[in-house]
């Protein structure tokens, strides 16, 4: 069972992305002072959008799932106080959330437990019994996950030690065809980990999430960052932007606050990062951590950063697709490797549609420019993006046919990402949730100095339901779990 910790006192939170600010929100509820601290001078971290040219271009939040009234994400939204600010529309309502479109067949994914099962039956009658076992599996994780079992169980789980073992795995001893694992692969790039290595129970629980209802932002991209912002300045929280986190003041059993780039020091009892466990490791004096809780978090491996382009075709011959594509190329035993993703919606302009175009990127494929800052990176930079955005347009002229009217809006790589929210070599999703790295994670739910928290992804899993999960888990993890329940999620969420 949890137990409570020491009163927090004066709370600091590094960073004010999803995690960070919902976390502020959860602990200023309750009554506590916290300050929110942020390196750039617009808070919302990879909620936040950008605009280029009069266009609205979306960063980390392209679609979400589970935000029908009474499902996960939207009751952790209502007890946070920030869903009724924001109207997104929904997809799958008469087609699919995904069509996946492979070389000589696709697939769509349907909203609905029930309708996902009846289209891989269809798809694949040969696989009756993999399909059944397989569905066992999800439909057990669903229901706990429809309730946020992870939230109200005591001992912070609700799951086997089985349901952390690689999907891959799984799938292998149900010996399923390769064209069938190439379509359940799909879920893991989500969370940018590969099937093989994938835990079944975050793999079922991004699938359950989007199964459950998936949604789009209709409006600016840059609207969910600026309703959590609004709501924690609401309750009393105080945001600190355009100085960043330089060290972390500690002495040698407790911590006394944070240094800012701009010198200035901020006294503080307890700090929550909420940003890479890495970065926060440069932050801290000597030798802090104990020493295996540092080789721990040194030696994580993280997920690949991103290639996106964003562009505009006219809306005269082409039209608004309400599901996402996926271009899928996998290799002979299923597993994904190569993918684009692909959205075209409606723009701010009413002749005009924006196409975005996404796949995975090492940033090993831009070390020539490592060195360097976002806006700086010269023309060779930017001929390099239009090359690797070419072979793109020309997968989405397969797709879609010719783009009349297109016009490049803009291009980022895993440098921008980098340069942006400070994420290690440019990683998308932060640390890579693998099978083989779960053991290494649990440091990051006991860190060794009193007082120093992480929260957010760091904690349980990325995108926004695990993001923000890990940030109630770890206000739970302050105040214990008998004021968590009373105050925070009983008759609330």
């Amino acid at each position: 069972m949890l137990k409570q910790n020491r009163n927090p006192g004066k709370i600091l939170i590094i960073g004010s992305g999803v995690g960070g600010l919902s976390t502020g929100i959860l602990l200023a509820k309750l009554g506590y002072s916290v300050t929110i601290v942020e390196k750039n001078t617009l808070a919302g971290g990879l909620m936040r959008g950008y605009r280029r040219r009069g266009y609205d271009c979306p960063v980390g939040i392209h679609y979400l799932g589970a935000l029908a009234a009474g499902q996960p994400l939207r009751r952790l939204w209502d007890c946070l106080g920030v869903a009724s600010d924001i109207a997104p529309e929904r997809m799958g309502v008469n087609g699919p959330i995904d069509r996946y479109v492979f070389d000589d067949f696709e697939f769509d994914l349907p909203e609905g437990l029930e309708a996902f099962e009846d289209n891989l039956r269809k798809s694949f009658p040969q696989e009756q019994s993999q399909i059944t076992a397989f569905m066992e599996g999800l439909q057990n994780v669903f229901q706990g996950f429809a309730r946020l079992d992870m939230l109200t169980n005591t001992a912070g789980t609700v799951v086997s030690l089985e349901s952390f073992s690689p999907m891959g795995d799984y799938l292998a001893r149900l010996h399923c065809s390769p064209r069938l694992v190439s379509v359940l692969g799909v879920p893991a790039t989500l969370i940018g980990v590969p099937l093989r290595d994938c835990p079944r129970f975050f793999y079922y629980m991004i699938l359950a999430s989007y199964l459950l209802s998936s949604w789009r932002l209709k409006e600016s991209s840059s609207l969910l960052a600026e309703t959590f912002v609004r709501r924690f300045q609401m309750l009393g929280g105080e945001l600190l932007s355009g100085d960043g986190a330089l060290h972390i003041l500690a002495d040698a059993d407790r911590l006394r606050g944070l240094r800012l780039q701009s010198g200035r020091e901020l006294a503080a009892d307890t700090i929550i990062a909420a940003i890479h466990p890495q970065n926060v490791m440069s932050m801290l004096p000597g030798e802090s951590l104990h020493s295996d809780h540092s080789a721990r978090i040194k030696g994580f491996e993280n997920t690949k950063g991103l290639f996106v382009a964003t562009l505009t075709v006219d809306t005269k011959g082409h039209e608004a697709l309400p599901y996402n594509l996926y271009r899928l190329h996998p290799e002979a035993d299923g597993s994904l490797q190569h993918g684009l993703f692909l959205q075209i919606r409606e723009s701010t302009w009413p002749d005009k549609l924006l196409l975005t175009m996404m796949t995975t990127s090492g940033i090993e494929s831009w070390r020539p420019w490592l060195y360097t800052r976002s806006g700086q990176r010269g023309e060779d930079y930017d001929e390099a993006k239009r090359k690797k955005a070419e072979t793109f347009i020309a997968e989405a002229q397969a797709l879609f046919g010719p783009l009349h009217g297109m016009e490049m809006i803009d291009t980022y790589t895993p440098l921008t990402i980098r340069d942006w929210v400070g994420s290690p070599e440019g990683s998308a999703y932060g640390i890579m949730r693998t099978s083989g790295q779960l053991m290494k994670t649990s440091c990051l739910n006991r860190p060794s100095i009193p007082g120093l928290y992480f929260a957010g992804q760091n904690i349980l899993a990325p995108g926004i339901m695990g993001t923000t999960l890990g940030s109630f888990q770890t206000v739970r993890r302050i105040i214990g779990q008998e004021r968590f329940g009373r105050e925070v999620w009983e008759g609330r969420c």
